[in-house]
């Protein structure tokens, strides 16, 4: 994977730390459809989108999955690795052909502990991609329920 194309995540993290994460990755490929993770089962992997598109969705008791979240190119998939307990937050399905960087969690875990300047920033990089998340996902609940939408406030 060459630096000008990939993620903010890889190309954030200190080169030694980065280089020993990307030799612990390998690809996987996921076909249309396929269930990718399951909310609230071990998470101890995750990945990084090369092509192709994923859905998050999560849970809702009697109805069918909410669809909460589209990845594509560059985009991680899977957060729940590197915070306990270590369960899945959200489920995964592919939109579509999915080629994927896959990395072990326990692995990259076991990297941060034993590089903290690497670990440090990986967990920086992950905790700013869940913010962005977490203010699209706000942004979105205001348009849906807010009396007047994600609009200038008053």
């Amino acid at each position: 994977m060459t630096t000008a194309a990939s993620p903010r995540l890889i190309t954030a993290l200190p080169p030694a730390g980065r280089d020993r994460m990307m030799q612990l990755s390998h690809e996987a490929h996921f076909p249309r459809g396929a269930r990718i993770c399951e909310e609230g089962r071990r998470s101890d992997r995750f990945w990084i989108v090369r092509t192709g598109s994923v859905t998050l969705d999560l849970h809702v008791p009697g109805r069918r999955a909410a669809q909460v979240a589209t990845l594509g190119p560059n985009d991680l998939l899977g957060w729940s690795w590197l915070f306990p307990p270590h369960t899945w937050q959200l489920g995964a399905t592919a939109l579509s052909p999915v080629r994927a960087l896959e990395f072990d969690g326990d692995a990259v875990r076991q990297l941060c502990e034993e590089e903290p300047v690497f670990g440090q920033a990986l967990t920086r990089c992950v905790a700013e991609i869940i913010a962005r998340r977490l203010h699209a996902a706000r942004t979105r609940l205001l348009d849906l329920y807010g009396p007047q939408g994600s609009g200038p406030r008053l």
